[in-house]
């Protein structure tokens, strides 16, 4: 669990679960706004809840990574959180894929 440098470039965060996982989204944001180059893998595979404040961290993510040309991909969001992400809209923002190995090897192969 945690924040992880998954490589020079990579960071896996496997979020906690609310109400943890605001301020671990906020964490990670203050360290992409540091480090420039380096693209985020968020897992959701412990956490079954998003709240509106952890959807809104992950929007200034996204926005950090963008201005900095990085990507994040949201891997193994249960069904009932995914479903929170396609009522607000947010499935048309983020990237998904199914787990954590698929996210890293894309963002390996990307670079």
């Amino acid at each position: 669990m945690g924040i992880q440098d998954w490589s020079d470039s990579v960071i896996l965060v496997t979020v906690e679960p609310e109400p943890d996982m605001s301020d671990e989204l906020k964490t990670v944001t203050e360290i992409i706004r540091h480090r420039n180059k380096c693209s985020v893998v968020v897992d959701f595979s412990d956490a079954e809840l998003v709240t509106s404040s952890s959807l809104a961290q992950l929007l200034r993510l996204q926005k950090v990574l963008d201005d900095h040309n990085q990507q994040m991909v949201l891997c193994g969001v249960s069904s009932r959180t995914r479903g929170v992400f396609e009522v607000t809209g947010l499935d048309k923002v983020f990237e998904f894929v199914d787990d954590k190995f698929t996210a890293l090897a894309g963002m390996q192969l990307a670079r």
